[in-house]
């Protein structure tokens, strides 16, 4: 899928609403949806436990909390990119708080370039994320297959006496006589030996 194609949700926690409509008017609905609005952590909480955002800009502070702890929280818990804008005189302190965590920070005041390009490296990011996200669960797959590859061998091994390369050997042999992975060799046998 080209990346102009692609759609990102978005979480926007802030109390003000000039911001609201500042930060709306660079977010297309076209690219980014859902958009949802939220003007404390507490009710961006809870919207967070009910969906997964890929996105989630935090205009600093709110009502209810200054919004660090949430941005850490949401990056250190989930697959998602934070935006921390914060007051300028405070930006030092909040950036070297959070920015291990993976949390982008903007001073405020700030421009509609600058917010622009933020959520241009947040896309990038988002892009990279994904990819390693797949690359993760292709490990995750293949680790299990050897692990059942190799559970199926030890079937082998004691039950029909064959030494390991043997054992190897047949399940590959009758994945390719039978046009059909190694893994669904090895559950066949694992299902027969119960």
């Amino acid at each position: 899928m080209d990346l102009e194609e692609r759609v990102y949700s978005v979480l926007v926690v802030s109390a003000a609403r000039s911001f609201n409509a500042s930060l709306l008017s660079v977010l297309p609905e076209g690219k980014f949806s859902p958009i949802r609005l939220e003007s404390s952590v507490t009710s961006a909480r809870q919207t967070i436990l009910e969906r997964a955002f890929d996105f989630v800009v935090i205009n600093a502070p709110l009502p209810d909390e200054t919004g660090i702890r949430f941005s850490i929280d949401v990056c250190s818990e989930k697959n998602t990119i934070a935006l921390l804008l914060i007051k300028a005189e405070e930006y030092a302190d909040v950036y070297s708080r959070v920015s291990g965590y993976g949390v982008y920070t903007l001073a405020k005041p700030t421009s509609r370039i600058m917010v622009s390009q933020a959520i241009d490296w947040m896309i990038a990011t988002r892009e990279r994320l994904k990819k390693l996200e797949r690359r993760k669960l292709s490990l995750e797959e293949k680790m299990q297959e050897i692990r059942i590859v190799n559970r199926a061998k030890w079937v082998l091994i004691d039950q029909l006496k064959m030494n390991e390369s043997d054992a190897h050997r047949f399940i590959e042999k009758q994945a390719m006589d039978r046009c059909i992975s190694r893994r669904e060799v090895a559950e066949s046998i694992l299902g027969a030996s119960r």
